[in-house]
């Protein structure tokens, strides 16, 4: 049976899944099923789903569960988190409610611009081209007013621009970075857009100065595009309270505990290993509320684990250290995130999820999203220098695998009761189900 096939994307869903069942799975019908029992029975959503991608069949579903008592700036928060790893929503809950009678979180907003690049080869005399971007700079940017103007009005727009020599790196490279501002969107259809004007208008100047620069194919344009890389918009998030206001820890003084927490941390800032562990344990809680905002997660991952190498080292994103007999518990990430735009104006539950958070706009939104970050990282250091990791986490993923053991509910209702007292592995779980049979 050939698995290649043409004119693919002009088939209608059915037509898609009857094909891919055929050649993949020999017609099983069950195989059928199981994409069809995911569509949404209401056909406007499902039509809104199979429209945000290509070739849509079907739908891939994650609960999305809600984090209560987090108190960011004063203000009282319930967190939307969409995730399908156990603990993660339990674990934020619990940071939540320990920090909201302790001063909850601080936050602060410290930049929002956004950077993107034209980047292009220029085969000349390097003063020349500096020469020659000092002239076009405020045309470059006047070639985008038409695109602008609604940005503009509403306090966003292009905030600067700038040529950057990088022929060190590579010959003839060259570099027009341009910052922005975007408002409540992310923004990146917007600076894209603006982008490509740039480098189009670059061609024309280059023309207009063919003389000076000799010729105008010494200019040639690789490519137009924003950075996920945002070291300029970025958020500072931070817990702190007396030592003597900490809560008591089993088998440690409250010093103790906070000298075993920073040790921790600093484990994390001098170790790759334990480095990436950690961050990705931030990202636990941040992922969880971009994915339910609509948000494109995975541009902000790759900025803030890029933004944890700047130093020339990848580190831990957050620090800790005691003043005063104070506790203090930090970070500082970068994060691009909108209110409004793509998916966001469209998908039903991320309306619903901002709806939730009482609409911020994308500067709340970057300081919620760094406050649920920093409380799974808290939560998470707490569990491994205390208790360990695995006895809570093993506990929200007991029915995971009672599910997948195929238990009944009188089993499960059996199982819960027995491991609150004794260690749960797959194993003894499943021996647990075969002798209660």
């Amino acid at each position: 049976m050939k698995r290649k096939i043409s004119g693919f994307s002009k088939l209608s869903k059915n037509e898609k899944i009857d094909w891919i069942i055929k050649v993949f799975f020999k017609n099983d019908i069950s195989k059928r099923k199981i994409l069809t029992d995911y569509w949404n029975s209401n056909k406007k959503i499902q039509t809104i789903h199979d429209e945000f991608i290509e070739n849509s069949i079907s739908n891939f579903y994650l609960p999305i569960g809600v984090a209560p008592n987090f108190v960011i700036n004063g203000k009282d928060y319930t967190l939307p988190m969409a995730i399908e790893e156990s603990s993660v929503v339990a674990a934020s809950s619990r940071a939540a409610k320990y920090w909201s009678t302790r001063g909850g979180f601080k936050t602060e907003v410290l930049g929002v611009e956004k950077i993107g690049h034209v980047h292009f080869i220029f085969n000349g005399e390097n003063k020349k081209i500096i020469s020659f971007f000092k002239i076009i700079k405020k045309n470059l940017i006047k070639s985008t007013s038409d695109l602008t103007i609604n940005m503009n009005s509403r306090g966003g727009g292009i905030t600067s621009a700038s040529l950057i020599n990088n022929t060190n790196k590579m010959k003839g490279y060259f570099q027009i970075e341009v910052g922005f501002k975007t408002a409540n969107s992310m923004g990146a259809n917007f600076i894209n857009t603006c982008l490509e004007k740039i480098a189009d208008e670059l061609l024309l100047e280059a023309k207009k100065y063919n003389s000076f620069l000799k010729k105008e194919k010494n200019i040639k344009i690789i490519m137009s595009i924003l950075s996920n890389y945002t070291p300029n918009s970025i958020v500072k998030v931070s817990v702190c309270c007396p030592i003597k206001n900490l809560e008591s820890e089993s088998n440690m003084s409250k010093k103790e505990f906070c000298d075993k927490f920073i040790k921790a941390v600093k484990i994390g800032e001098i170790d790759i290993y334990r480095a990436v562990t950690n961050n990705k344990g931030i990202m636990n809680g941040i992922d969880a509320l971009l994915i339910a905002t609509g948000n494109d997660f995975r541009a902000v991952d790759a900025g803030i684990h890029a933004y944890a190498s700047r130093n020339g080292k990848y580190s831990s994103l957050s620090s800790a250290w005691i003043k005063n007999d104070e506790f203090n518990f930090q970070m500082t990430i970068p994060l691009s995130v909108g209110t409004v735009g793509g998916i966001i104006n469209l998908h039903p539950m991320a309306k619903w999820s901002l709806n939730l958070l009482n609409n911020p706009n994308s500067n709340q939104l970057m300081q919620i999203i760094s406050a649920a970050g920093l409380a799974q990282n808290f939560a998470a250091i707490r569990s491994l220098i205390t208790s360990g990791i695995q006895k809570g986490h093993m506990k929200m993923h007991l029915l995971n695998i009672l599910n997948q053991l195929k238990a009944t509910s009188i089993q499960k209702e059996k199982a819960i009761l027995h491991f609150k007292k004794n260690k749960i592995s797959f194993n003894s779980v499943s021996n647990f189900l075969n002798n209660s049979l």
